[in-house]
């Protein structure tokens, strides 16, 4: 069974909507007003990272001014002043000094005292227990506030207050990273339930990390609320793991609007941002969105900041403090400065320290510099034995078309207290992008024709290549091949049959039959009579000779997709791997597919997330597309152990099964609702139940609880 076809074009746009919202790239072209949507959900953004960081570093006063500032109305929750205030208290004694003993107490009698006395029913209890923490000592692990005293707490509050102002503010995360979450949770569970090993584990274990934000909490007002239809618990509950209850409360916060409540729990999730930064842009490169060798200019000199945060990982959040206030330096690029908070170095993180970004544009183009002053000239490459026709291939004009990768820097949360591993992580990216010399050398000898070190003109062939084909220069694109590496078709026939079936659809549709069907006999015969594979494929192209008034090439053939596969497959032969995070759509988009099957009902947020639109890459006409094998064979082992499934076609409103056998009746909708309720059972499983006991959801609740 074949991995899920992945429409990359899809995936460009929803990257490039990243980037841009997170300010990972300058586009001038289109460079949104400080005041519109997208300017202002980031600025939003920033403004939750800089509290949270607050927070995570004992900085309570400091958080309180944003909060005034920037969202005074979440002030007027009693609940959150008397957590905010109970933390203060016990960051002051932290201190351990006189002074700051003395203010403990003071914020006891002025701030907290009054707050527990309406802030939530357990709140005055909570508040006598913490006095306890004037007794026992932050170091005694067995005192009854141990937990008080944990640092723990900091990265918990800090967790449900970004979960409050993300609603709060409406600032949610991009749709692609939301989309990530999703897709990899799904993945991992898809692989749990077949028993199965994850081909990407690897990257997904680093990607998304285990814990969660706690959950925001409905104000007491909404706790009488009408029933929510169990459709939507159900649904909510299995997209994101909550138990029955965990998905009422998300509904009850959301008002009852599912959608929202699945955003809130989806942001819940932690990214390592860092990391999903070098993702992001490897996949960009790759793609001929941004310049594989831009370079910031004019930048900082990075400081090392003082800052530690003893038991959190920095790389697991780009969370430190970062001012609003930004200021144009003559260069046109913008920088961010601190607020002013208490004075305290916990509270004023580096502004200037950008190590990492600017090491890792950096480095990547002195790794260009070098390679360009390697050469005598420009020309000098034009007649390398290679001989590639470079006419074809991006010039200057294609490179300027590209945007810049900007980085992270304005979000001086995002290094300010950079660890070693962040620093590998780094290095890591670089290796990535330019892709490894060490790889390059493997197929050295194969590759005699082109200059091994030179990194940034194999991306620049790759991209030409890629341009040929996309826009149906199939003839153009087989010559440069076979210019580079003539051996190259002989290992890959199908994709020398997928673009000589481009160039026989557009000779046809110019009306120039006879060299069309030169090709034919020449090429897509042969190819097909050495792979029996081929010969339905073929058939199919030969009947766009019945439909001369049509445009064969245009109706019947996915270029991009045909395009990407060819990238992915000359880039081997040079070296250059295809970018992590295609390995990683590639496998999760297949688990989901997987994953609704066995569930027999259509996913009610693939379309809130773009997914559909991911898939849609559609091959009527084409051999299969060229993809990974390794991925495909690992998900799909065990996948047809489940049997429920087959044979079933999805409901078209994504509720309800049908199917021609008696299996409409053993998966009704509401029986499969029942089951999940009251046994607390994913869906596959209730329906595996149901399928054992005729549909009757009586009959299998008896059963369980006999």
């Amino acid at each position: 069974m074949e991995s899920t076809p992945v429409n990359w074009e899809a995936l460009d746009t929803l990257v490039i909507e990243f980037a841009k919202l997170e300010n990972l790239i300058e586009d001038s072209s289109s460079s949104p007003s400080p005041s519109s949507p997208s300017s202002s959900s980031y600025h939003s953004r920033l403004i939750i990272r800089q509290i949270r960081r607050s927070l995570e570093t004992g900085a309570i006063d400091a958080a309180v001014d944003l909060l005034r500032l920037h969202a005074p109305s979440i002030l007027n929750d009693h609940r959150i002043l008397f957590r905010l205030q109970k933390q203060k208290f016990v960051e002051l004694l932290r201190k351990g000094t006189s002074e700051d003993r003395d203010s403990a107490i003071d914020c006891l009698r002025t701030s907290l005292a009054p707050c527990a006395l309406d802030a939530y029913p357990e709140a005055y209890e909570e508040f006598k227990h913490v006095l306890l923490a004037f007794i026992y000592d932050k170091e005694d692990k067995t005192s009854p506030v141990a937990n008080e005293w944990s640092e723990r707490r900091r990265l918990e509050l800090a967790g449900f207050m970004s979960s409050m102002l993300r609603a709060h503010l409406n600032a949610y995360d991009p749709v692609f990273s939301m989309a990530l979450r999703y897709l990899i949770s799904i993945h991992r569970a898809y692989c749990l339930r077949q028993g199965i090993t994850s081909p990407i584990s690897d990257l997904t274990e680093r990607l998304l990390l285990e814990e969660r934000d706690p959950p925001a909490t409905p104000q007491d007002i909404l706790y009488e609320v009408p029933p929510f239809d169990e459709v939507d618990i159900q649904a909510l509950a299995h997209a994101v793991e909550l138990t029955r209850q965990g998905a009422i409360d998300s509904l009850r916060f959301a008002k009852g609007d599912l959608f929202l409540a699945f955003q809130n729990e989806l942001c819940r999730m932690r990214l390592d941002v860092p990391f999903l930064d070098q993702l992001v842009r490897e996949y960009c490169v790759y793609r001929g969105i941004v310049d594989s060798a831009t370079e910031k200019q004019h930048m900082p000199e990075p400081v090392k900041s003082n800052q530690q945060d003893p038991g959190y990982c920095s790389s697991r959040d780009c969370s430190l403090e970062l001012d609003c206030n930004t200021s144009k330096h003559s260069d046109g690029e913008t920088s961010v400065t601190n607020a002013q908070m208490d004075g305290s170095p916990e509270n004023n993180a580096d502004v200037t320290s950008m190590q990492g970004i600017d090491y890792e544009v950096r480095c990547a183009s002195e790794l260009a510099s070098i390679h360009e002053d390697c050469s005598t000239s420009g020309s000098q490459h034009l007649e390398d034995p290679s001989g590639l026709h470079r006419s074809r291939l991006p010039g200057n004009g294609e490179r300027a078309k590209r945007k810049r990768w900007r980085g992270r820097y304005d979000d001086n949360s995002y290094m300010a207290n950079s660890s070693s591993e962040e620093h590998k992580q780094q290095e890591h990216s670089i290796s990535t992008t330019v892709s490894t010399l060490s790889k390059e050398k493997q197929g050295s000898e194969k590759l005699s024709v082109l200059d091994v070190s030179n990194v940034e003109d194999k991306y620049e062939i790759l991209l030409g290549m890629k341009e040929l084909a996309s826009k149906g220069m199939a003839a153009e694109a087989v010559e440069e091949v076979n210019t580079i590496d003539p051996n190259f078709f002989g290992q890959n026939s199908v994709l020398l049959f997928q673009l000589k079936q481009v160039e026989f659809l557009k000779l046809v549709s110019s009306g120039d039959y006879n060299a069309a069907l030169k090709v034919a006999c020449s090429h897509l015969g042969p190819l097909a009579a050495s792979d029996p594979a081929l010969l339905k494929p073929l058939k199919e192209t030969l009947l766009a000779l019945l439909r001369p008034n049509q445009d064969a090439l245009g109706n019947a053939l996915p270029l991009h997709a045909l395009a990407a596969s060819l990238q992915v497959a000359v880039g081997r032969r040079l070296g250059i791997e295809e970018p992590q995070l295609m390995k990683i759509m590639r496998a999760t988009l297949y688990s989901h597919n997987e994953w609704f099957k066995l569930q027999m009902c259509k996913d009610r947020f693939e379309g809130l997330l773009k997914i559909d639109s991911l898939k849609e890459a559609n091959t009527p006409f084409l051999a299969p597309v060229y993809t990974s094998k390794s991925c495909a064979d690992s998900c799909t082992n065990g996948s047809s152990q489940v049997t429920v499934s087959s044979g079933t076609k999805m409901s078209e409103d994504g509720s309800s099964p049908t199917q021609e056998s008696s299996r409409d009746v053993i998966c009704d909708e509401n029986a499969i609702l029942k089951v999940m309720e009251f046994l607390a059972l994913p869906r596959a499983d209730a329906i595996h139940l149901l399928a054992q006991y005729n549909g009757n959801a009586e009959t299998v609740i008896q059963q369980i609880f006999a």
